[in-house]
């Protein structure tokens, strides 16, 4: 048995439009003279989900700015990183490696 295959692609914006309009899939099926309603069906789908994706993709872009850091902060992480360079040279003399 062969399968019948149909460029759907060249009738996408036409089925989109009668679909808005308030067209059945098996409705725009028969006009366009498909084999059965499952052509549409997946074709509008498949646009569905390039809508999400790139939707997706919009919002994982749009991140924001990070939060500036302020003269505080810098200080505090300078103060805590000399402590922990410390504590390491401290370390290492008791193991005798330095």
């Amino acid at each position: 048995m062969k399968r019948n295959y149909t460029h759907i692609k060249m009738y996408g914006e036409e089925i989109l439009e009668m679909r808005e309009s308030g067209c059945t899939q098996r409705e725009i099926a028969e006009h366009f003279g498909f084999k059965d309603k499952n052509v549409v069906k997946y074709f509008l789908k498949c646009e569905r989900d390039k809508q999400e994706t790139i939707l997706t993709e919009k919002l994982a872009k749009q991140r924001g700015r990070k939060p500036a850091i302020t003269l505080a902060e810098y200080k505090y992480e300078n103060k805590r990183l000399t402590m922990e360079n410390e504590l390491l040279r401290n370390f290492l003399r008791l193991c005798g490696r330095r």
